[in-house]
């Protein structure tokens, strides 16, 4: 069996790569007066920590992760299979001061789906899934993660692969979570930022994938992750999800004051 290591590519940059601090840096950002419970899946954002963990936070603090998790994220680098789901099938990937196995049961069964593709190199320097980790890591010591990195797929394709995952998961005797990772509106004014993200946040919220898509994309917004979430508001729906949950919302701006060209954050839980 492949027993390759995925190293981190962004500890460091986007967290700290102390395993210590770094700990410390998830555990600030996680509430210990929340009350957890159990969810289909998660929708939170994949920026520096300093940025971002405030939001992503709220949302791990509010859901038990289970011991396995689908992490789904969309591909920044380039690298790698741009038309397809690109799936890490085993192995391992490292975070500072653990290292978190790839539930190679579940990425078999998901490997049957035509959208996926065994491909290591979208993952090798892709940040996206690898900053959702050590939150998921803090949250179940035991998670074990199926991790897909996705190219630019067709609305069609992303209800496939919904479906595929739905149908996968349902083979498997566990509670399983599937978290896709994605920021919202990229480098506009904080005012524009906010109108066009909760445009977008609406159809997640009613559960509609389809809008979702159609949405981001007629009014040009620059959700990175619109692929990640569709696929997993396609997967929810498939496993009877009744709603979903704005749990935070933030914009760069919040973090150091400056409102001229931020990033959107929004933190969802499906149920």
């Amino acid at each position: 069996m492949h027993s390759e290591v995925r190293q981190p590519a962004v500890a460091g940059k986007f967290y700290s790569a102390d395993a210590r601090t770094l700990a410390e840096e998830v555990a600030r950002n996680l509430s210990p007066f929340a009350k957890p419970r159990p969810a289909i899946g998660v929708m939170v954002p994949h920026a520096g920590y300093v940025y971002s963990a405030k939001v992503a936070g709220q949302v791990f603090s509010q859901t038990i992760v289970p011991a396995r998790v689908i992490v789904l994220g969309p591909n920044h680098t380039g690298h790698g299979a741009l038309d397809a789901a690109a799936l890490w099938p085993s192995g391992s990937f490292a975070i500072p001061g653990a290292t978190i196995p790839v539930d190679v049961e579940l990425a078999e069964l998901i490997s049957e789906c035509d959208v996926v593709r065994v491909d290591r190199l979208a993952h090798r320097f892709e940040h996206s899934l690898e900053v959702e980790l050590p939150f998921l890591h803090a949250r179940e010591p035991a998670v074990r993660i199926t991790p897909l990195v996705l190219g630019p797929l067709s609305y069609d394709e992303c209800a496939r692969l919904g479906r595929s995952l739905a149908a996968a998961v349902s083979q498997v005797k566990d509670e399983v979570l599937v978290c896709a990772s994605s920021d919202m509106s990229h480098y506009l004014d904080d005012t524009r930022t906010r109108k066009l993200d909760h445009l977008a946040i609406e159809p997640i919220l009613n559960l509609d994938a389809r809008a979702l898509f159609q949405t981001v994309e007629r009014e040009s917004i620059s959700m990175c992750g619109v692929i990640p979430t569709t696929v997993m508001l396609e997967y929810a729906r498939a496993r009877g999800a009744s709603k979903a949950t704005l749990i935070d919302y933030a914009t760069s701006g919040d973090a150091f004051g400056d409102r001229e060209r931020v990033v959107g954050y929004a933190g969802i839980i499906v149920e």
